[in-house]
């Protein structure tokens, strides 16, 4: 029961859906990003390569600057040249910025209101072997809590490319924030985007429950939706691909529909995505809620797979925390 009118990959369903890196979508839409604006320029961290900040650099040699193993430094650099009228997007691996960096984010970019774009890349347990120290899994909490700083989590390589072209036409801070591995093409270049409308991507008729996620991890809540569905469980799955501003009118009524909530985020639980959601619900519509994520835990070394699987996120803990929230087993 996919919702025709989000002209989702007609491949979605099948084992051999394509799969593309969502860094490949920044690399991709920031090229574009600077073919549309020649204010937009690009700093890295001595990971060009790695964030796909070289499709850019390639191009734009001279609005691109290396700025070795420098986070703090790149933020701050980042912040006088939007003083300067630039549009500075900066990358780096999602645990050093805006992880190391957070207090240049805070105070040089976010305070002033500095029109920077960071983009975080290898966010999650799916970076694999390079383990806990390099597994940022906080970095959503420690974005959305700084003022004027918005924060999205695209759910695929094409909607990574169309958050980082919107991203570079609206004035002020935005957090982007992209995995390592290859994952499912959700989208496709029909399929609508806007930053701050979250995409209502499954849509029964009477769901029973709402899982609302984001990042790869909604390829996840469809495939566990389905699953449900032959089970006789019908739920809706929310694309919430922007943290903050967070698009309450969706989120309330997904709620409203199903009675009962399920977030799913490869994050942690506290303080990220789940937590936006329940806030939002406990204002407005105190809903049932189970939350779907890290649990309070720091990453570990081995596969992707091994890891959403040890962390339970994967498919079977979605349709679990789905019957525990409606009261089965």
């Amino acid at each position: 029961m996919l919702n025709d009118s989000q002209k989702l990959n007609p491949k979605l369903l099948n084992k051999d859906v394509e799969r593309v890196p969502l860094r490949q979508g920044y690399g991709e839409g920031l090229l574009q990003a600077g073919k549309e604006d020649e204010n937009v320029v690009a700093l890295c961290a001595d990971l060009t390569g790695s964030t796909k900040t070289s499709i850019f650099s390639q191009v734009f040699p001279e609005r691109f600057v290396e700025m070795g193993i420098g986070e703090q430094s790149m933020a701050s650099v980042a912040s006088g040249m939007a003083a300067m009228g630039k549009i500075p997007f900066i990358a780096s691996y999602a645990m050093f910025s805006p992880g190391r960096n957070w207090e240049q984010i805070r105070t040089t970019i976010c305070y002033n209101n500095s029109n920077v774009k960071i983009a975080g890349a290898h966010a999650g347990v799916s970076v694999g072997p390079d383990g806990g120290t390099h597994q940022a899994i906080e970095d959503m909490a420690i974005t959305r809590v700084i003022p004027r700083m918005t924060v999205i989590a695209p759910c695929d390589a094409i909607e990574s490319r169309k958050a980082t072209i919107a991203a570079a036409k609206i004035k002020g801070p935005v957090y982007l924030r992209f995995a390592r591995e290859a994952t499912p093409v959700i989208t496709t270049e029909e399929s609508p985007f806007e930053i701050g409308k979250a995409n209502l991507l499954r849509s029964p008729e009477a769901p029973q429950a709402a899982v609302i996620a984001c990042g790869p991890m909604v390829y996840n809540a469809l495939m566990a939706a389905e699953e449900l569905s032959k089970e006789g469980i019908e739920v809706s799955v929310l694309n919430n691909h922007t943290i903050k501003p967070m698009d309450e009118k969706a989120v309330i009524a997904a709620a409203e529909a199903a009675g009962a909530v399920v977030t799913v985020e490869e994050h942690q639980v506290n303080g990220g995505m789940g937590s936006a959601v329940a806030e939002v619900l406990a204002k407005n519509r105190p809903t049932p809620i189970e939350f779907v994520g890290v649990q309070d835990r720091f990453g570990e070394s081995g596969t992707p797979e091994e890891l959403i699987e040890h962390f339970e996120i994967g498919i079977s803990h979605i349709k679990k925390a789905v019957k525990r929230v409606l009261g089965r087993k």
